[in-house]
């Protein structure tokens, strides 16, 4: 039986349609040392290679799979690259979110005929294993998104990638799909970018938050969540509020240069083990006080879970009018106070923890402090 879509994205044109993210793109100074990091700590799988035995002889790739989710990870294979210089301006990044589609010809072009600008055109690819077609266009910063369309293609990843076979597999940890991608843009620019992914994308606006529902006493932001008509893809974007001090907004805009994704929500079934796994693999969270779990349950009501597992591993809890949900952050992933991750697992609720803003923030604001940098 089909799932019932949620009413809140019944606003969206869906187009061209958008079946769900292919595959999340990072630039990173090292991807060999970063695929193994995210094998061991993330429990990502390995998938596929290109580099220089495949014949690649300006960037290597490693992608990694986990449930539905695919991260490839790119370094530069000399000096004065794009990919290069993209590192120097940004630090580790997420360069492309790839969007899986039908027909990537006709959803480059109707993107571009209102009013996205183009990264590439639309192109073939082929091996053995059929046929891919892609194309390209940009977001905020210098982000893009990738059309992918591989009905012909029955391949590992995609044509120049060969299997990567590795002895060292580490134990998944429950990650199933990303259920959204947060951007982080400069002051003034968040409706401009909200406008794009309605235009040009088809995209609905489903939630919007301010200052008076982010905030505390020293820094806020402003938010918006847009979303494709089968709420597979998500986009909150974030722009900065008007604060006494600089806002985590503004310190990510300052160590990444541009607009860019702030973070990456991946969703579980079982956030409590998936977490647990992830503290013993030393990932790093944001800590919130202990006394945020003496009224939590007041807030939100019944939950099927003990409290107690929730607090020990430091994970939120908010309400919707649809059900609840369960979500914890990592610190950042990199040096940069930039890009991080999100664990979430929905029972029932549709929403981004708004309930959760006000000790997420404060959160966010005592590593700020520790950095010197609020």
């Amino acid at each position: 039986m089909e799932q019932e879509i949620p009413k809140i994205f019944e606003e969206a044109q869906d187009f061209m349609p958008i079946n769900g993210t292919d595959y999340i793109e990072m630039y990173v100074s090292n991807s060999k040392q970063a695929a193994h990091f995210y094998q061991t700590a993330f429990g990502f799988q390995p998938l596929a290679y290109a580099g220089l035995s495949t014949g690649r002889k300006d960037s290597e790739s490693y992608v990694l799979v986990q449930g539905k989710i695919r991260l490839m990870l790119t370094s530069p294979l000399s000096k004065g690259t794009e990919i290069g210089r993209h590192i120097d301006d940004h630090g580790d990044g997420v360069k492309t979110i790839a969007l899986w589609v039908e027909n990537a010809t006709y959803a480059y072009h109707e993107a571009v005929k209102r009013g996205a600008k183009s990264f590439f055109e639309p192109t073939e690819e082929s091996d053995n294993e059929g046929r891919i077609v892609k194309s390209g266009i940009y977001t905020y910063g210098e982000t893009t998104h990738v059309f992918m369309e591989r009905k012909d293609y029955n391949g590992t990843f995609l044509p120049a990638f060969q299997k990567w076979e590795s002895p060292y597999q580490p134990a998944e940890i429950g990650l199933n799909y990303i259920d959204h991608m947060v951007g982080n843009v400069a002051l003034g620019e968040m409706n401009q970018w909200v406008e794009f992914y309605k235009k040009v994308m088809g995209f609905a606006q489903i939630v919007s938050f301010d200052d008076k529902d982010i905030s505390t006493e020293y820094t806020a932001l402003m938010s918006k969540v847009v979303s494709n008509g089968n709420g597979r893809i998500k986009f909150p974007i974030n722009e900065p509020a008007v604060g006494k001090r600089r806002s985590q907004i503004e310190e990510y805009l300052d160590f990444y240069g541009t607009g860019g994704v702030q973070h990456i929500a991946v969703a579980t079934d079982n956030i409590i083990e998936t977490v647990s796994q992830l503290r013993q693999r030393g990932v790093d969270f944001l800590h919130v006080p202990d006394n945020y779990y003496d009224v939590v349950l007041d807030r939100v009501g019944e939950i099927d879970e003990d409290l107690q597992p929730l607090k020990d591993l430091n994970i939120l809890i908010d309400r919707d009018d649809e059900g609840y949900l369960l979500q914890i952050f990592t610190k950042p992933v990199g040096p940069r106070p930039t890009v991080f991750f999100e664990i979430i697992q929905r029972k029932g609720a549709q929403s981004f923890g708004k309930g959760n803003f006000q000790a997420l923030f404060e959160a966010i604001e005592r590593e700020q402090a520790l950095r010197g940098t609020l």
